[in-house]
């Protein structure tokens, strides 16, 4: 059970089947570093790893233990790309500052999977690659422009028909799919967990139990309290996400968190398990409310989607995943559920993430959208960059300020109508 968390979302498999955690003792008394890391999650995690691989001193200051928010809770999916198009990427940031996301993004698996292999990180990491399958003739026009763009760039996307799509997933309800080589999945507590073992072993320090109840600033240095400790750094990177808080007020109403939860079965048969999935892709959906899934490597089928706010809309919304696994898998029968769990992830209004200062000295990096494995990863690479120095403007993602939502207060409800018009709209087909 995760710990310190609400019981409808508290049962996960990641933590049933996680590795020991690296000692990660709480901040106590007086201590310094050049970059201090508020939260260990993948953002944080790799930000640490990348700045001690240069030999810069780095400190994680995680409120719990790492990977305990939407990093060891996801779908474990690595996608590759942002949530826009390539030409709408273009379209908005221009072709040079685009052109460097657009590299950034598409060799975000790569990262994460090489990570993976330098470190010796055992999460179950497989890069079979991503699907995206269509439901609809009008999602089928969407992944189609998908395909053409990314092919334009070189990126060997291709289409497949309803009988290759039905032969990879195993279900017969898609029109066809995207397939996507770059992609891939792992266990996503495991990965944390090894992020922050690898850190360690390159020079970084990560305190968990060490949540940051002030960050203020005396002359030219930042000093971060937690209850037990007094943190000074020349730099701050803040990666608490969907979690921010208080912290940092105004990055809060930037984002909107968003409920999303999984259910898992126990070890299908071999025969089941070869009918689905065989070839372990991860698979997300063009549904607007989509359910992603995939195979892990004991053989468990991890359904997820969207969640509710309220302990009974999710445990509704769990029940609900389950019915599509079995609407999606006949040959499922009625699959022994072992697992339900969720965490909240970080959306912006307009699908990119943010990278914003907060302050002289104090960078923060939020909202993935559906992506955080892989791009949160690369987003490390990307604040570490800049707390050795290299200018906002030669980033590979570009650096704005702080933009709070309108009636941010209102995100609750405003989440669920909208969820409410997307479900209507998939259903209709428009």
């Amino acid at each position: 059970m995760i710990p310190d968390e609400r019981p409808v979302v508290a049962d996960s498999l990641y933590t049933a089947t996680a590795n020991p955690a690296p000692h990660t003792p709480p901040l106590s008394g007086a201590a310094e570093t050049e970059v201090a890391i508020v939260g260990g999650g993948f953002t944080g995690l790799s930000t640490a790893l990348h700045l001690a691989e240069r030999g810069v001193r780095a400190t994680v200051l995680e409120a719990q233990s790492p990977g305990w928010g939407a990093s060891g809770r996801n779908g474990g999916q690595v996608n590759p790309g942002l949530k826009e198009d390539p030409e709408a990427v273009v379209a908005r940031f221009g072709a040079e500052m685009g052109g460097r996301m657009l590299r950034l993004s598409s060799g975000a698996p790569d990262l994460v999977f090489d990570i993976i292999r330098r470190h010796g990180i055992a999460c179950d990491a497989v890069q079979p690659g991503w699907v995206q399958p269509a439901h609809d003739a009008a999602s089928m026009k969407v992944i189609t422009e998908r395909v053409r763009q990314w092919n334009a760039l070189g990126v060997p996307l291709r289409l497949l028909s309803r009988e290759e799509t039905g032969a990879m997933i195993g279900s017969g309800a898609y029109l066809g799919a995207l397939f996507d080589p770059r992609g891939g999945n792992l266990h996503p507590l495991n990965y944390a967990l090894g992020l922050a073992a690898a850190a360690q072993a390159q020079g970084a320090v990560v305190h968990g139990g060490s949540a940051v109840t002030a960050l203020e600033r005396e002359g030219d240095v930042h000093v971060l309290r937690t209850a037990g400790g007094v943190l000074r750094a020349r730099r701050v990177v803040v990666a608490t996400n969907a979690y921010t808080g208080d912290l940092a007020a105004p990055l809060a109403r930037t984002m909107v968190p968003v409920r999303s939860v999984q259910v898992a079965t126990r070890p299908l048969s071999d025969n089941l398990r070869r009918s689905i999935l065989p070839g372990r892709q991860a698979v997300a959906d063009t549904r607007r409310v989509m359910v992603y899934y995939r195979m892990d490597a004991e053989g468990r089928l991890l359904m997820g989607g969207r969640g509710s706010f309220d302990d009974r809309g999710t445990a509704r919304l769990m029940q609900v995943l389950r019915d599509v696994s079995t609407d999606l898998f006949p040959q499922l029968g009625e699959p022994d559920w072992a697992h339900a769990w969720g965490g909240f992830l970080a959306l912006t209004t307009d699908h990119f993430t943010h990278l914003a200062p907060l302050g002289e000295g104090i960078m923060s990096a939020t909202a993935y959208n559906g992506r955080g494995v892989a791009l949160a990863t690369a987003m490390g690479g990307v604040l570490a960059d800049w707390a050795t120095g290299r200018p906002e403007a030669e980033l590979d993602f570009p650096v704005a300020p702080m933009r709070p939502i309108p009636f941010h207060f209102l995100r609750k409800p405003a989440v669920q109508a909208t969820i409410q018009w997307y479900r209507l709209r998939d259903a209709l087909g428009f």
